[in-house]
């Protein structure tokens, strides 16, 4: 082999190893970033997570206080106390309310969990969004019983009125 072509072959090599030494330093740096995004869609699941359990917990807590209400509402009506009878309905509404409000962060709270679970495709993820989506639909149970207790409460409030 003469001499120039040995050149020419040093050259392609040294040519060669420097993309692959920048193609191994490209490589490097997307699995950093992928760690990285990985790490935080890891973190929004459990986070989403924990807001759809606690926002199902906020609106089985406000159905309660919303029965209690309801249940303060009909004994003050059995007695002639109709300002504390329609404070008890105002009450219950309000907790119905806020039960409705936490039943809606749960949802969104899910949704979030399930959409991170699209991304990292990880059973744990995947799990998650299957718990957020259970919290969700005791938020909404939760709420919906809230409501009908408000209504129920609102009535006697209006029968004491009249």
């Amino acid at each position: 082999m003469d001499e120039e072509a040995e050149k020419w072959i040093s050259a392609k090599f040294a040519t060669i190893d420097s993309e692959v030494a920048m193609l191994r330093d490209g490589y490097l740096i997307v699995n950093r970033r992928y760690s990285e995004s990985l790490h935080a869609l890891k973190s929004l699941t459990a986070s989403t997570l924990e807001a759809a359990i606690r926002s199902a917990s906020a609106a089985e807590k406000a159905a309660l206080a919303c029965k209690i209400a309801t249940s303060a509402a009909i004994v003050a009506a059995a007695i002639p106390v109709i300002e504390a009878t329609q404070a008890c309905a105002e009450a219950a509404g309000l907790a119905a309310l806020a039960a409705t409000e936490a039943a809606a962060a749960a949802s969104a709270a899910a949704s979030a969990a399930a959409a991170a679970a699209a991304l990292q495709a990880e059973e744990a993820a995947l799990q998650a969004s299957v718990e957020a989506s259970k919290a969700t639909a005791r938020a909404t149970a939760s709420a919906a019983e809230a409501t009908r207790m408000a209504a129920e409460a609102a009535a006697i409030a209006r029968a004491l009125g009249k």
